[in-house]
């Protein structure tokens, strides 16, 4: 697979600097507009480049066959009324993550590699496994941002899998659904619902939580996109 790694302006001028790093699924959607499946990227590295943001982005791209994306980000295999049984390997595709990518990560660039400083964010799928990320491996993740994460997929699994998270102080998770990504008030409803139970859940095991639905907001990079400023506010701290 193909891996984006972005180095902040910063890195080459200070060269004694170690930097936190923000692990991303979907490493073809995040930066550039060409490699993008609908040819809109979250624009991450104009982002970044824009608010002089001191952070490493390490990006890996999808298996886009078939269903291997959706086997490759679900944490579990489920039943899905109109794909079928999706076999979950996402555990897989955490542990290379965590014990493959991570160290690699580490050995060959300035990063400040402890849990305080490692971060994970997706949306859709992507979000689904930053979100399990964080929750079941919280030694290793202290923040996630995860963009309408696909909860509807083994959602009593998710929900079993944050009830028996042991989350450290600092855990922050950023959880966001927009407005108009289902059909009519009712799909809304059912992705608001979905969303406040998760965040009800992760706020009574100690974590900080903000959820927020993106007003118009579609389920797509372009519109992924519009909420870097307040993602990023929120897992830093900014004000």
């Amino acid at each position: 697979r193909r891996a984006y790694l972005y180095l902040p302006a910063c890195y080459d001028e200070q060269p004694d600097a170690r930097f936190p790093v923000m692990y991303m699924f979907d490493g073809h959607n995040v930066f550039f507009d060409e490699d993008a499946t609908y040819g809109k990227s979250w624009g991450m590295a104009r982002y970044m480049d824009e608010t002089q943001t001191p952070l490493i982005i390490a990006a890996v791209e999808c298996n886009p066959i078939g269903n291997n994306r959706l086997e490759e980000y679900c944490p579990f295999t489920c039943e899905d009324p109109k794909l079928g049984r999706i076999r979950g390997r996402g555990r897989t595709t955490m542990n290379w993550f965590i014990h493959g990518f991570k160290p690699m990560i580490d050995a060959n660039l300035r990063t400040l590699p402890d849990r305080d400083n490692t971060l994970i964010a997706g949306s859709s799928m992507g979000g689904l496994m930053s979100l399990y990320g964080v929750t079941a491996h919280n030694e290793t993740f202290s923040r996630a941002a995860c963009l309408s994460p696909s909860v509807r997929f083994s959602f009593t699994e998710v929900k079993a899998d944050i009830k028996k998270a042991k989350l450290a102080p600092g855990t922050r998770v950023y959880i966001s659904w927009g407005e108009r990504e289902g059909n009519g008030r009712r799909a809304l409803a059912q992705y608001t619902g979905k969303a406040l139970e998760v965040t009800n859940l992760l706020t009574a095991r100690g974590a900080t939580v903000y959820p927020y639905c993106q007003l118009d907001g579609r389920h797509c990079e372009a519109d992924w996109r519009r909420q870097l400023g307040r993602c990023f506010a929120f897992l830093f701290g900014w004000r």
